[in-house]
C-alpha cells in the first residue's frame, strides 16, 4: 500500500516520455537570403518560426562545410578539433570524440540520418557510421552529381546563361521535373518514412538537405516563383579599406583561378535567381517533414531544430560562395522549437554560436553533456527572448581558403573574427608567428552590409577595445612555427 501511495504522489513528469529531437540542416543557407523579411519565399520556414524561437544573431565557427559541421556536431571549435579544411575527417585527429547523435545513441535513443549531416566528400570515411543506429541515407555524395533522375527523356534545361560545368551538371539548371528527381526530394521522402518507423521510441532524427548549395538546379516550378528584376539589387562593391587577404577567388562557383570567369550581368542574375529557387525547393521539402511530424502524434514531445552549416555570398563583396569571415558567410539561420517554450514565436537578438547546439539539446532532453564542450546552453533564451548567454560569437577562416589544395598544405594566415552586439572585428594572423598582418572592423547595425572598414576610427574606439579584449581572451594567437 505504501508503494502505491508513493507512486500516486510522484509528479507526472517523472513518467513523461523522453523528448525526441528532429534535427534539420540546410547547406550554404545565409540568413538574409531566406529568413526574416527577405524576398525568398519560404512558407514552411515561416510556419516553423511561428512555433520556434528565431535566433537573429547565430554564427557558425567556420564558413565551410567540414569544419563547421564537425564543430557543431562535436561541440568543439575548429582549433580544438584541428579541422580547418574539407579533406580532414574529424576523427583522424580526434578518434575518441563524441558526436551529438552518438551521444544520444549511447543514452538510449534511436539515431537516424537522412541526407547530408556530416561532411559528404573528400574523406575516406563516409559520414560517421558509429553515430547512427542504422546506415545513413544519401549522406555521402557530390553536389555536382545531383543530376535529374526521371523516367524517360530528361526535359530541356531552360537556364541558358551559365553554361559552365559544375561537376556533371551546369552551374544553373532549370528543368520541369518532380521534386524527387534531385537529392532533396528523395531525402524528404526517406525522412518521412523513417519518422513513421521510429516514432514509437525515443529518437534523434537528423535530416540533411543539400540545398541551397550549388549547383542552382531546383525544379522549374521553384524558378517560376522569382523574376530577376524583382530580386534585391546587387551591390558587388568590396568594403572600403578592407585588406586583400579578406577575400578569395570564388573558385567554387566561378572555376579555377587560371580560368576564373567574370559573370556577365545576365549570368549574375541567373545564378542569383537560381539560389533563391534552391531555397524555395529546400523549403518545400522541409514542409513535407513538418507535415509528417504533425501527423505522427509525437510533435508535442519533439524538439525541432532548423539550422544551416554557414551562409553564402551571391555576388556581394565581389564574392561567390563561402569561406570568408563576413556576415553573409558567418551568419546562418537557427530556429529552435521546444514544446512548452515560453518564447515560442519570438525573435531574439542574443548572440549565439552553432557550437551551442550540443549542450542545448542535451539539456533540453535531460541528458548529461560530455566534458569539455565549448558551447553554452540556449535554454534560457527559449523561455525569455531577451536573455543573453554570452557576450560575443567567434568565426574563423584560413588563407588560402582551400589551403589543403596548395603545395605546402598549410595556411599562410588565419582570420579570427569576433561579433559583438556593436561590431565585427577580425584579425588576420600569420600562421607561423601569430602576428597580426591585417585588421577589419565593421559597425553594426549601422554598416550591416559591411562596406566600410572602420578599424581605428575614433567613433568606434570603445567598441573596438571591447572586441579586441574578447578576441584576445577567447582566441589568443597561436604560434605554429616552421
Amino acid at each position: 500500500m505504501l508503494r502505491l501511495v508513493l507512486f500516486l504522489l510522484l509528479p507526472s513528469f517523472a513518467f513523461a516520455a523522453p523528448m525526441n529531437v528532429l534535427f534539420i540542416m540546410a547547406d550554404d543557407y545565409r540568413t538574409e537570403a531566406g529568413c526574416y523579411g527577405s524576398p525568398a519565399l519560404t512558407p514552411n520556414l515561416d510556419r516553423l518560426a511561428r512555433r520556434a524561437v528565431s535566433f537573429d544573431r547565430a554564427y557558425c565557427q567556420q564558413a565551410v562545410c567540414n569544419p563547421s559541421r564537425s564543430s557543431l556536431l562535436t561541440g568543439l571549435r575548429p582549433d580544438a578539433l584541428r579541422v580547418w579544411n574539407n579533406s580532414t575527417h574529424f576523427r583522424t585527429p580526434n578518434p575518441g570524440v563524441s558526436t551529438l547523435p552518438q551521444w544520444f545513441k549511447e543514452h538510449g535513443y534511436e539515431t537516424r540520418c537522412a541526407g547530408k549531416i556530416f561532411h559528404n566528400w573528400h574523406t575516406a570515411t563516409h559520414g560517421d557510421p558509429g553515430s547512427w543506429s542504422a546506415p545513413e541515407f544519401l549522406h555521402f555524395a557530390n553536389h555536382g552529381d545531383d543530376t535529374p533522375q526521371v523516367a524517360g527523356e530528361t526535359p530541356p534545361n531552360l537556364a541558358t546563361e551559365c553554361n559552365w560545368k559544375y561537376g556533371n551538371t551546369t552551374i544553373t539548371e532549370c528543368r520541369d521535373v518532380p521534386d524527387e528527381a534531385y537529392y532533396d526530394g528523395r531525402v524528404a521522402a526517406e525522412a518521412v518514412r523513417v519518422l513513421h518507423e521510429v516514432k514509437d521510441k525515443p529518437f534523434f532524427l537528423a535530416v540533411g538537405f543539400w540545398k541551397p548549395h550549388a549547383p542552382f538546379n531546383a525544379p522549374k516550378k521553384y524558378w517560376d516563383l522569382y523574376q530577376p528584376e524583382k530580386l534585391p539589387v546587387l551591390n558587388p562593391a568590396r568594403p572600403e579599406g578592407a585588406p586583400e587577404i579578406a577575400f578569395h577567388q570564388s573558385t567554387e562557383v566561378l572555376g579555377p583561378v587560371s580560368a576564373r570567369r567574370v559573370p556577365t550581368p545576365a549570368q549574375t542574375a541567373e545564378m542569383r535567381r537560381g539560389y533563391f529557387a534552391n531555397i524555395s525547393y529546400m523549403d518545400a521539402q522541409l514542409g513535407k517533414v513538418l507535415d509528417a511530424l504533425d501527423q505522427s502524434g509525437v510533435a508535442e514531445r519533439t524538439l525541432l531544430v532548423f539550422v544551416a552549416d554557414h551562409g553564402y555570398h551571391i555576388g556581394e563583396h565581389s564574392l561567390w560562395g563561402k569561406t570568408s569571415n563576413y556576415e553573409y558567410d558567418a551568419h546562418p539561420p537557427l530556429l529552435l522549437a521546444r514544446p512548452g517554450a515560453r518564447a515560442a514565436g519570438q525573435h531574439t537578438q542574443s548572440l549565439v554560436e552553432l557550437v551551442d547546439l550540443f549542450p542545448t539539446l542535451t539539456a533540453a532532453c535531460a541528458l548529461p553533456s560530455p566534458a569539455g564542450l565549448a558551447g553554452t546552453s540556449l535554454l534560457p533564451i527559449l523561455d525569455n527572448a531577451n536573455a543573453t548567454v554570452k557576450p560575443a560569437a567567434f568565426t574563423q577562416h584560413p588563407r588560402p581558403a582551400y589551403y589543403d589544395r596548395t603545395p605546402s598544405g598549410v595556411p599562410d594566415a588565419m582570420g579570427c573574427s569576433v561579433r559583438t552586439a556593436r561590431v565585427r572585428y577580425t584579425e588576420w594572423r600569420d600562421w607561423k608567428t601569430g602576428g597580426v598582418v591585417a585588421r577589419e572592423l565593421y559597425a553594426h547595425p549601422g554598416d550591416a552590409p559591411e562596406l566600410h572598414n572602420a578599424v581605428d576610427r575614433p567613433e568606434v574606439a570603445d567598441a573596438q577595445r571591447e572586441a579586441v579584449e574578447l578576441l584576445s581572451k577567447n582566441f589568443p594567437p597561436i604560434t605554429h612555427g616552421n
